[in-house]
């Protein structure tokens, strides 16, 4: 197992997929979009299967799990913003920014130039976090072209070179 931690943020980070505390992170947001979602969580359930999520973000908030968060890749050039959560009780803490952040980061270290995501409109927290964070708003791409409950967002990366 391979782990690496930013010292200089203020929280811990840890990038690896297969860690039990990103999937345990995974249950709990599938369990709050399941309530805030109602009948249409199955639609976007669809969607979320960690199975070509290949690089993953946890938080650490004295020493216990408070946070994820996972890119893939899309197209040639775009990596899609995937799984973002933080625990109820760590929220208002910045950690999602920070998450949000080291994901960012990385999608530019891979050379791709664009983030792109997607949340619900039942998520306006998620909305304001990535607004707040340089995100402009997109027609609906992929699997979420004619959704009228979701929201798209691209961010253009910076150049590490």
């Amino acid at each position: 197992m391979t782990f690496v931690f930013c010292l200089d943020l203020p929280f811990a980070f840890c990038f690896y997929l297969t860690r039990p505390d990103f999937r345990d992170l995974v249950k709990q947001l599938d369990a709050e979009l399941a309530i805030r979602d109602g009948k249409d969580h199955v639609f976007y359930s669809q969607f979320n299967s960690l199975d070509k999520i290949q690089h993953v973000v946890l938080a650490y908030d004295d020493g216990k799990p408070s946070g994820c968060g996972a890119i893939k890749k899309y197209s040639a050039d775009r990596m899609e913003i995937k799984r973002m959560f933080v625990l109820s009780d760590h929220r208002r803490k910045g950690i999602a920014a920070s998450v949000l952040a080291e994901l960012e980061q990385w999608a530019a270290e891979l050379s791709y130039t664009k983030c792109i995501l997607e949340t619900g409109k039942k998520q306006p927290e998620a909305i304001g976090l990535y607004k707040k964070n340089g995100y402009q708003p997109i027609p609906n791409y992929g699997q979420y072209i004619g959704v009228e409950n979701s929201v798209c967002f691209e961010k253009k990366l910076l150049s590490l070179s």
